[in-house]
């Protein structure tokens, strides 16, 4: 009968990844057919409203030729999306200064992308390819490194606060700190910058504002609801400087942040359910064997060596989970 339930039970988590790679699917399908079916009936209305003016303007001036009038307004468009300055007041305006190529630059490294920068010529579409290829890697890594630096003051010490001074244990501790940084990234990255976009372009909603933020920070592309571009160049300037800032120190919070839900006891458990039994064996230790229970894994590794030293060496542990180990050298070798 054992050995029945091990069985069904090693199926079931064989299993996970493959139930959860469907529900995935189901999930993306669901959205797409979300937004088709909230769209579609906005973009048709708009789309009407649109060739009714056009006609309307046609009766009115029957020398425009449509085929002509259709020309131009797609070549205006066109510019328009590109954010090249078209009418005559705005001729001397241009979008390719030190500041603006900077802004595309950090937008491309970050993978955000911008729908009003974009390569016209060969000579630039080439050496962004290059470019990119280089300097995306290398944006990422120098991220990581950075969100590497806070964990210990971001993380680790808030954690060690609390079971010092709290006597929590280390997985309550770590629940609660993750709830608390989760608040404080949700108020100060989208709720503060939102309030701040709606004060500044006042015809814009909360809600607006918020996806705009939202858009930035998710590296997804401001696409047509970019902040300013009604502005002066000098304000579309400073603007495009601070949301470089913006989305830099962005993403590397959003990346402190995540290592610090991934060291959730909670987070590694779900990990291993879904990853299977070849998941992340330690050191020959497959994690079956590893206990992320409250009762029996209390205490915070602390190493001899850095955490961030590479070393063929394994780290010794001083935890009471390493003596469990060592209490077990047969389990170890027959796995």
């Amino acid at each position: 009968m054992a050995w029945l339930v091990s069985s069904l039970g090693l199926s079931c988590q064989i299993n996970a990844f493959a139930f959860l790679l469907l529900s995935y699917m189901l999930f993306v399908v669901l959205g797409g057919l979300v937004f088709s079916a909230v769209e579609m009936p906005v973009e048709k209305e708009l789309r009407e409203e649109v060739e009714e003016l056009l006609r309307l303007f046609l009766q009115e001036n029957p020398c425009v030729q449509q085929s002509r009038l259709s020309e131009l307004l797609e070549n205006v468009l066109s510019a328009h999306q590109s954010d090249v300055a078209v009418l005559k007041a705005d001729a001397d305006q241009s979008n390719y200064g030190f500041t603006s190529s900077l802004y595309f630059v950090i937008v491309t490294l970050t993978t955000m992308g911008s729908d009003s920068y974009t390569p016209k010529s060969d000579e630039a579409k080439l050496f962004c390819i290059f470019y990119c290829t280089l300097g995306i890697p290398l944006t990422l890594f120098i991220l990581t490194l950075l969100s590497n630096l806070l964990l210990p003051v971001v993380t680790y010490a808030p954690v060690h606060y609390l079971r010092t001074h709290w006597t929590l244990h280390y997985t309550r501790a770590s629940v609660i700190h993750a709830t608390l940084l989760s608040a404080l990234v949700v108020t100060l990255l989208f709720l503060l910058p939102a309030l701040l976009v709606c004060l500044v372009e006042p015809e814009r909603s909360f809600l607006d504002a918020l996806f705009f933020c939202f858009l930035v920070l998710s590296t997804v592309g401001q696409g047509g609801n970019s902040v300013g571009r009604s502005w002066s160049p000098a304000a579309k300037e400073t603007l495009n400087l601070l949301t470089t800032c913006y989305l830099l120190v962005g993403l590397v919070v959003l990346i402190t942040f995540k290592e610090t839900v991934l060291q959730l006891p909670q987070v590694h458990a779900v990990l291993r359910l879904f990853s299977g039994v070849q998941y992340a064996e330690l050191e020959g230790v497959h994690l079956d064997e590893l206990t992320l229970s409250e009762e029996n894994c209390e205490e915070e590794p602390q190493y001899f060596s850095s955490i961030c030293t590479v070393s063929s060496t394994p780290l010794e542990s001083l935890s009471p989970c390493s003596d469990l180990q060592r209490a077990r050298p047969s389990t170890l070798q027959t796995t």
